[in-house]
Formats: structure tokens, C-alpha cells, sequence
């Protein structure tokens, strides 16, 4: 498998492939965003899920994949401290924050600077019609995000903090997204750096998670959950591992952009799951940043 993801990179078919990779990605990682918003607090689910992956990852960690170089062990130092920012401040986000207005902040805010962060680690470069395209996903992210914010009941207050978080909270997805793409392509099994990612990355969220769950009265029961656990760390192992190889075939930019049309899927699972409304305009608002992504990707 290692050896023929490898053969694609830079070509036609590796370029088809991490189109694939990224739109998977977005589905899944709106499905991830809805299950740590849900049922339990985001705190105790995160730690949830982070010890579960942490644990199925150990074993291929250690025996499956090829050892890390030597020098991957600053760039997993560094994104262990990138992705325990990130984490924090999205449970503090989902925490304070209805998840149809925050979620759409955050992924907005990720692949601006995602594009700009390419650029500067990788020299690539968007065409004009491409910036276009991400005009047009910009405003529809920002529009619905803005959308749902006059349309909840909530306290403006606590709303105007969470969109504060969700702001700096996307400064740090665009940040781990280029980042972690830099880290898949230093080594030389591409394997060996996501199951390394999940065993440094699921250590500290359960830690947390733990404190909170035992200072908690009204403790919520350990098996729904860690089942909820299981299922995210699936969700989380097929979601991060499609959008880094994705990153590893072909331009990070582009990748990071086809990733948060996952707003859409959002909406969808927050009216189905969460019975948060949709309604003509953020239909609307939807379909602009379908729009956007697919002008990204035919304007390249």
C-alpha cells in the first residue's frame, strides 16, 4: 500500500486520488465535529475518543509500520503541542457555542490561512479563478455561520466569546493542517507517521477528560461513553488519515479547501441528528460553498 500511494504523487491519477481522499475527509470529519458536540460534555468525549485511537494505534505503531527517522521526533514533538492547542480551544469552543454557528468559524477560518501557509512551506500557488473559488466558499461558510447566529436563542454574549474561540481555533487548524502535511512528507513511509500521530496525539485530552469525569457528581456512565470513543476514533483514523495522505499525493492548498465543504455535511448532520433547522437560505449558503470548492478544483 506504502509503495503505491508512494508511486502516485505528482501525477494525474495521485492528483484524482487525493480529490477522493479530501471529499471523503469532509464527510467524515462533520460526523466526528457532530459526535464530540452531542451527547456527552466535548471535554469527556474528546478524551474518549483520543484514548481509544491511542490504544489501537499503539500496537501498529510499535510492530507494524517502519520506526520513525531520527528526525521526526522534533516534528511529532511539534505536533503534539499544535494539535493539544487546537483540541482545547475547539471543546472550549463546542462548549460555549451552538455547533451549526461554530463549526462553520472554525473550518472558514482553517483554509484561508491553510492557502497562505502552502505558499509559504511549499510554494504553491492558486490561479486567480482558484482565489475566486475560495472567495465564493468563504462567504458561504461566514454566511451561514452568520445566519445561524441571528437565528439561535442562546445568550449573544456566550455566542460572540464561542465565535471569538472558533476565530483562533481555525488560525490552529490551518496551522496542524500544513504542519502535519510537512510532517507526512519528511518521512519516508507515509504509514509510519500517522500511526506515530495518533499514539503522541491520544495522551493528553484523556488526561484531561479523566480529571473532569472524576470531579464530576453526576458522572456519566463509562460505557455509552467509550463507545462513543470507539466510534470516533474510527471516524478520526479514516477522516485525518485521508486528508494527510491527500496532502502527501498531491497540493496541501487545495486538499485543505475540498475539506471544509465537510460545512455542508455539518449542516446536514446538525438538522438530521442534532434537529438544528436548515431552511431556504442556508440551503442556499450550503450550495455556495459547494460551488466555491468545485471552482477551487476545476480552476487549477
Amino acid at each position: 500500500m506504502s509503495q503505491w500511494l508512494i508511486s502516485l504523487e505528482g501525477t494525474a491519477q495521485g492528483h484524482q486520488v487525493a480529490l477522493m481522499l479530501a471529499l471523503l475527509a469532509a464527510v467524515l470529519h462533520a460526523g466526528f465535529g457532530a459526535l464530540q458536540k452531542g451527547r456527552h460534555d466535548p471535554w469527556l468525549t474528546r478524551g474518549a475518543i483520543d484514548i481509544s485511537y491511542f490504544a489501537m494505534a499503539l500496537p501498529f505503531a510499535l510492530f507494524v509500520v517502519p520506526w520513525p527517522e531520527a528526525h521526526m521526533w522534533p516534528i511529532f514533538a511539534g505536533v503534539f503541542v499544535i494539535h493539544v492547542a487546537y483540541k482545547v480551544l475547539q471543546s472550549w469552543a463546542y462548549s460555549k457555542g451552538a455547533y451549526t454557528v461554530v463549526y462553520p468559524v472554525v473550518r472558514g477560518t482553517g483554509p484561508l490561512f491553510t492557502v497562505i501557509g502552502a505558499y509559504l512551506l511549499f510554494e504553491e500557488t492558486f490561479t486567480l479563478i482558484q482565489w475566486g473559488g475560495v472567495a465564493v466558499l468563504l462567504m458561504g461558510i461566514f454566511g451561514l455561520a452568520g445566519y445561524n447566529l441571528r437565528q439561535t436563542v442562546l445568550d449573544r454574549g456566550i455566542l460572540i466569546a464561542a465565535l471569538g474561540i472558533a476565530f483562533v481555533t481555525g488560525l490552529f487548524v490551518a496551522l496542524y493542517t500544513t504542519f502535519d502535511a510537512y510532517g507526512i512528507r519528511a518521512t519516508a513511509d507515509p504509514f509510519t507517521f500517522l500511526a506515530w500521530f495518533f499514539v503522541i496525539d491520544g495522551v493528553f485530552m484523556p488526561v484531561v477528560a479523566a480529571r473532569l469525569w472524576l470531579k464530576d457528581p453526576n458522572r456519566p456512565a463509562l460505557g455509552p461513553l467509550m463507545t462513543r470513543g470507539v466510534i470516533g476514533a474510527f471516524m478520526a483514523f479514516a477522516s485525518f488519515g485521508s486528508i494527510m495522505l491527500a496532502t502527501r499525493l498531491d497540493k496541501v492548498g487545495e486538499a485543505a479547501i475540498l475539506r471544509e465543504t465537510s460545512t455542508v455535511f455539518a449542516a446536514i448532520i446538525g438538522w438530521l441528528f442534532l434537529k438544528e433547522p436548515v431552511g431556504p437560505k442556508r440551503a442556499g449558503l450550503m450550495a455556495l460553498i459547494a460551488l466555491g470548492a468545485v471552482i477551487v478544483e476545476l480552476g487549477g
